[in-house]
């Protein structure tokens, strides 16, 4: 029997809207990086916020999704440079952090 290893990192995919469906099935055909993940709706302000249309443009806001992925640190810095290299985007933004605990309530 394999030992499992427990998530140890969060991983936090800011997106464009645009280019929310690439991501999303990358990573539902990459299970052994991403065994599962969650997406909210966000949205992007500052210096590196790509204003499109005329309403970001008003607001000085721009529409994002978050894809968060729990999972084991050297797994997730795969998962990035796999993605990384399949889809280049400088919209794309990223943060890695340590997770202190993961599980269910069940």
């Amino acid at each position: 029997m394999l030992k499992q290893i427990s998530n140890d990192s969060l991983l936090t995919l800011a997106i464009p809207a645009g280019l929310e469906e690439d991501v999303l099935d990358f990573l539902l055909l990459h299970p052994e990086w991403a065994t599962g993940f969650s997406v909210v709706a966000a949205q992007g302000m500052g210096k590196g916020a790509v204003l499109r249309s005329a309403m970001e443009l008003v607001q000085g806001r721009s529409g994002r999704k978050l894809v968060l992925v729990a999972g084991v640190g050297a797994h997730l810095q795969l998962l990035l440079e796999a993605l990384a290299s399949e889809i280049p985007s400088p919209d794309v933004a990223y943060w890695l952090s340590p997770l202190s605990a993961c599980g269910r309530l069940a």
